[in-house]
């Protein structure tokens, strides 16, 4: 991949899968349904599934509120392959 050119939208799709997979591994291991995570995170359950899914650009803003809801840091996702 050539850096200078900036990632292609396959590597920034693919990331956004590998992110969401990882925040579901997350919710489930804390006992979260969709619904609930989406109550105490004051969104609405799509937007959930759509982070889940890779289906949304996730801010730092909801990667924050993921990580405080679901204890974990940030630093614990992986990068794909890795």
């Amino acid at each position: 991949m050539n850096k200078k050119s900036g990632p292609t939208e396959q590597y920034i799709q693919e990331n956004r899968e590998m992110i969401g997979k990882q925040l579901r591994a997350f919710r489930k291991k804390g006992g979260f349904t969709q619904d609930g995570l989406a109550e105490i995170m004051e969104v609405n359950r799509t937007t959930i599934s759509k982070v889940e899914t890779g289906k949304f650009a996730i801010t730092i803003d909801y990667l924050v509120k993921f990580a405080w809801y679901l204890d974990f840091n940030i630093i614990e996702l992986k990068k794909p392959g890795k």
